[in-house]
């Protein structure tokens, strides 16, 4: 196996980090003054007008949309590739050479990803309509999509229902003429709250009595449609997050029977080829939470002086700092491999290595956040530092796109199955 950066992946990478040290970093200060003063006028879920700045700073650089083939990453016009391939690839360079460039962005979850248009779930939703989409759907959400000009939602999580088994969703979508009618909960739908979100991707069941695979579609939904009532923000651990992560009713929405995304009964087998790649992206974005964590560490420990000696030279503290970067090195490699199988083979190929690194990636990061809090004392669990704010994103991380244990079920069937058991 090889991991190294293609000469385009590298260049993007000298260019992504420059980008980080003279613009992101500085502005994660203005950024949280700016969100204090958009909640203090009651609008908390408005974006900071540095993100605009940010976004505008990225594109002139070329770093945007690099999760998407290179000829399509200015975004301007539509893209047309088989809606059957579920194999296709969605990105312009491998997924390889993204994941490092997602580790970058992770390293500063509020800002980067956003202002190189590659945020969760906009990218998720981008490669739904890259794959599936009809030229209209496409022309009419994909491409101000990719020009950063609207955000999207996904509508998969139902509060009623065990949403860990996807056949679990009771949200119907009804044919009636030339319409859909949806009806139905979700929550946890993360970007809702948004202003700038303009539409949701929402799985629901077309065909209750189907084969369980085969009951579920996906179709478009415009949040400003009738009968979407967006009923409230949820906060993670107190935090409330920008965009948001809204719980939704929908009572008789109607939508276009041209808004079904792909085919009547697909909903399923799109969800799985919109979640494996992304979970790459979400794994890659950890670890570089993870460093961030772990240079933040190392800093307060050569800085901070108690019983007479900085506390780097504490054995205890020795251990934390040596056992993080141990683990950094061992979740990389993994995200690593997966990523180098999706290239080679395709993501059914890399099943089991994607479950894997869904647990593996984000308990490493909250070890190391978690070290990291303990070594900064109570100024790790302040907005001091963005050590506390990591560890809540981390933990979510645990349950969305699939709660551990779903994951680690997948893996075991795995092994399980080279033995007939």
């Amino acid at each position: 196996m090889d991991f190294g950066l293609s000469e385009r992946a590298q260049d993007y990478l000298g260019r992504l980090q420059d980008f980080m040290d003279s613009h992101v970093y500085p502005a994660e200060p203005l950024y949280a003054e700016q969100r204090r003063e958009l909640r203090a006028a009651g609008q908390e879920h408005t974006v900071p007008p540095i993100v605009e700045k940010l976004k505008a700073e990225a594109r002139e650089r070329g770093l945007w949309n690099l999760f998407l083939p290179a000829s399509h990453s200015g975004g301007t016009t539509p893209l047309h590739p088989p809606a059957s391939d579920l194999e296709a690839p969605a990105h312009g360079l491998t997924v390889t050479d993204y994941a490092s460039l997602a580790e970058v962005t992770g390293r500063s979850p509020n800002l980067a990803p956003e202002a190189i248009n590659c945020a969760a779930p906009d990218t998720g939703n981008m490669e739904v309509l890259h794959l599936f989409g009809t030229p209209a759907q496409k022309e009419r959400w994909l491409t101000p999509l990719l020009n950063g000009e609207i955000r999207s939602a996904f509508g998969m999580t139902e509060p009623d229902v065990a949403s860990s088994d996807a056949t679990n969703i009771s949200t119907r979508i009804e044919r009636d003429g030339d319409h859909y009618v949806v009806n139905g909960r979700k929550w946890w739908i993360s970007g809702s709250a948004d202003p700038r979100c303009k539409v949701m991707i929402l799985m629901g069941k077309t065909d209750p009595d189907g084969h369980p695979y085969r009951q579920q579609s996906m179709v478009l939904v415009p949040l400003d449609a009738p009968g979407v009532e967006i009923v409230r923000a949820l906060p993670v651990f107190g935090y409330s997050d920008q965009h948001g992560h809204c719980e939704i009713h929908l009572n008789d929405v109607r939508v276009p029977v041209d808004n079904l995304v792909g085919e009547e009964g697909g909903g399923f087998a799109i969800a799985q080829a919109r979640l494996g790649p992304g979970r790459i992206h979400h794994c890659m974005r950890a670890i570089g939470m993870a460093e961030r964590a772990l240079e933040l560490m190392c800093r307060r420990a050569a800085d901070r002086v108690a019983f007479g000696r900085p506390l780097a030279r504490q054995g205890v503290v020795q251990q934390q700092i040596a056992e993080s970067r141990m683990a950094i090195e061992q979740a990389r490699l993994l995200t690593l491999k997966t990523a180098w199988l999706i290239d080679r083979h395709g993501v059914k190929a890399a099943r089991s290595e994607v479950a894997a690194i869904k647990v593996i990636a984000p308990r490493v990061a909250l070890e190391v956040v978690d070290r990291a809090i303990q070594i900064h004392g109570g100024a790790g669990v302040s907005d001091d530092t963005p050590l506390a704010a990591m560890w809540a994103g981390l933990r979510t991380l645990r349950l969305a796109d699939g709660p551990d244990e779903v994951h680690v079920r997948s893996v075991a069937r795995t092994e399980l199955g080279k033995y007939a058991v």
